[in-house]
């Protein structure tokens, strides 16, 4: 359901795996998020979470996503720790009956993790440090769903 980790994944592994034996699923959604820098300006990204803490919030999340959009199962793989430019930060896959809900869950779980999760977010570049807040668009995102 929810899985924190502090290396890099697999996301087609985890994919593959999520996807396989489901004979009765119609539809699986995937998001996949990753570290970007800026041409000529290598940024490099670390998460701080409480353990326990942060995996209860997030099941929770996935737990309302399950009953909102009649999910069949859901998974989000979240990294911590610092992260290098092009490696994945967050997979979020869904499976539902239909295309619909499995797209429309995934899309809500991400606005969600992004902008609600206990996660603390600093980026390291040329310029030093600085802790990230979730952007305008970030919190106008998640207000359609409310």
């Amino acid at each position: 359901m929810i899985r924190l980790i502090g290396e890099t994944f697999d996301p087609g592994a985890a994919l593959n795996a999520f996807s396989g034996g489901r004979t009765v699923t119609g539809a699986v959604a995937s998001f996949l998020g990753i570290a970007r820098g800026e041409p000529g300006r290598p940024v490099a990204l670390e998460l701080e979470a409480y353990p326990g803490f942060t995996e209860a919030r997030i099941a929770a999340l996935i737990n309302t996503a399950i009953d909102r959009f009649g999910l069949q199962d859901a998974q989000v793989i979240h990294r911590v720790g610092p992260i290098p430019p092009g490696e994945p930060i967050v997979l979020v896959l869904t499976a539902a009956p239909h295309r619909r809900e499995a797209f429309e869950a995934c899309d809500f779980l991400m606005d969600y993790l992004k902008s609600r999760a206990p996660f603390w977010k600093k980026e390291y570049g040329p310029d030093g440090e600085r802790w990230v807040e979730p952007t305008t668009r970030d919190l106008s995102d998640i207000e359609r769903w409310t």
